[in-house]
């Protein structure tokens, strides 16, 4: 199955009032910078990469450029050493000079890697979590580019966790059966209303979910310890509740009101501070503890992830495949997170189209932990098919493909 040309589409969703907004992101419009790999069948690869609003058009233009060299390529050839295909596109000279290896060419290389991954699975008519676990660890890491990471994972020692998994991967299929545990971001955006609050948390815990995210980095404190407040309150001592600031708090603020957001006993807070700051996250999560910090939304590169996991500045790995570069940067990061014996509990700019998938993949292959994969529903109907909740836990997706494919 030859790719035979590419396109690019610019697609943007305006949101219900409130819904997606954040302490830093207030008024955000959701995009995807979408890649189509065409070819001499009728199969296209789709691939996302998450924007938001007007620098959709940027990313779409990196696409186009990035993805010239694709044109030609036999799918089942080009993912055989799909690692040394990712080095090539990400060190693009003129392309990595913007970088490297972050921003607009860094979201682009992910809308065009995941068209090749959601290419490769429908051409050999599996769903994506199938096409990984079908994988050798050989296969799997010739998929990856491990360059700048030796001193921590070489290929080697890639190779090797993959097979030390593999003995025991039938103790993990389970998941294949319940499905994947979700929680909900929906209950708490940043301009929701305190009575919409209580409201959405009775509405996902009447659905299922015992996991709930709100909203916080407000320029008052004290509100942010209300809404926290209220939603334990709403949804007791039982439930688990993620505090995620976007962000927005310098270190002095974080850690000022990370230890008063104590009172809730949240599972984690999420982005305290710029997520650049490797050394103001470790601080915060030493200064915090035993509360935890989750990160990795921003997290431009494999790199700043490994810096990050060597200086124990994150207690959850929030790798996000729209993001960073695709799957195959992903499934790297993921690697080194088991290494460090780090949960990777991705951020789903993708809606969890994807992450699904990947999740699956994560337990079953490589031992991951299996806790929860974040929920957000705002652009389901947009999806041919769209993520499937039941009572809380995400389904097995069947469809070959990575759940990308969008409705025209």
């Amino acid at each position: 199955m030859v790719i035979s040309a590419i396109q690019v589409l610019d697609r943007r969703f305006d949101l219900p009032n409130g819904s997606g907004s954040d302490a830093t992101h207030t008024d955000p419009q959701y995009a995807y910078a979408v890649c189509v790999l065409k070819t001499d069948a009728s199969l296209e690869g789709i691939g996302l990469a998450f924007t938001l609003g007007a620098g959709t058009e940027l990313v779409c233009q990196a696409i186009q450029f990035l993805s010239e060299k694709l044109v030609g390529q036999e799918i089942e050839a080009l993912m055989a050493n799909f690692g040394a295909t990712y080095r090539s596109l990400v060190d693009s000279p003129s392309y990595r000079w913007l970088g490297p290896h972050k921003g607009v060419v860094h979201l682009a290389l992910a809308a065009i890697v995941n068209a090749c991954y959601d290419l490769w699975a429908k051409s050999r008519q599996v769903p994506l979590w199938k096409l990984l676990l079908d994988l050798s660890p050989e296969e799997l890491v010739n998929t990856l580019d491990l360059s700048y990471l030796e001193d921590e994972l070489t290929r080697e020692q890639a190779i090797q966790l993959l097979k030390e998994q593999y003995k025991t991967r039938e103790n993990r299929n389970a998941v294949l059966k319940t499905g994947y545990k979700g929680y909900d971001t929906s209950v708490g955006w940043f301009n929701f209303s305190d009575e919409l609050i209580v409201e959405k948390t009775k509405q996902a815990l009447d659905k299922g979910f015992t996991a709930l995210k709100l909203k916080v980095g407000s320029d008052d404190p004290l509100r942010d310890l209300r809404r926290a407040t209220l939603i334990r309150q709403t949804a007791g001592d039982a439930a688990t509740i993620m505090l995620d600031a976007n962000q927005k708090w310098n270190v002095p603020q974080a850690l000022d009101i990370c230890q008063r957001l104590g009172s809730i006993n949240p599972y984690w807070i999420e982005e305290p501070t710029h997520p650049d700051d490797v050394f103001g996250h470790q601080a915060i999560a030493r200064a915090i503890a035993p509360f935890k910090v989750a990160t990795g939304e921003h997290i431009p590169n494999k790199v700043i992830f490994k810096n990050f996991l060597q200086a124990k500045a994150m207690d959850f790995c929030q790798v996000d495949a729209v993001r960073v570069g695709g799957v195959s940067e992903f499934l790297t990061v993921s690697l080194l997170a088991k290494k460090f014996n780090i949960p990777v509990l991705p951020h789903v700019g993708d809606m969890g189209q994807i992450h699904q998938h990947l999740v699956l993949f994560n337990h079953i292959g490589m031992g991951h932990e299996n806790l929860f994969l974040e929920h957000i529903p705002h652009l389901r109907p947009y999806f041919v098919h769209p993520a499937n909740i039941v009572e809380g836990y995400y389904q097995v997706p069947q469809e070959a493909g990575s759940s990308s494919d969008l409705k025209p």
